[in-house]
């Protein structure tokens, strides 16, 4: 996996993923940015709900469970002090679809959490990583 950074501006970038997709990252205003994107450390933290999200999907989709939408919501607090690490972070799933139970949409966040979401584990080093869900029925 590949990434390249590029020096736009002020505390302006351009990253660009090793499969061709862009995005722009800007500081806050009072670092000398623009407001423009979001902050690295946000990337960081959607690149994580991103990365749960799939995993709960797919699996729940691979155990041909009818799910239709998944949401997650991510509360996150970050140290005091340099290095502003992630110590802690909350996801909250959402996921709508038609006959799907508690257990199936538990088991999917378990394994994600546990197993497949590579970024959840990294990040879990330095952080305490809780999930809850909701299941919602497709109406």
């Amino acid at each position: 996996m590949k990434a390249r950074i590029q020096w736009i501006d002020n505390a302006r970038f351009l990253a660009e993923s090793g499969s061709g997709h862009t995005v722009v990252m800007d500081g806050p205003p009072e670092a000398g940015g623009t407001n423009q994107g979001p902050r690295p450390m946000e990337l960081l933290l959607m690149g994580m709900g991103g990365c749960a999200s799939f995993d709960v999907v797919h699996i729940l989709k691979k155990g041909r469970h009818a799910v239709s939408a998944c949401e997650a919501e991510l509360d996150a607090e970050r140290a005091e002090a340099d290095p502003k690490v992630f110590t802690r972070i909350h996801l909250h799933f959402r996921v709508t679809g038609r006959g799907l139970t508690e257990a199936a949409v538990r088991r999917a966040v378990e394994l994600s959490a546990t197993k497949y979401c590579s970024a959840s584990i990294m990040l879990g080093r330095t952080a305490s990583i809780t999930h809850d869900f909701e299941v919602i029925e497709a109406g």
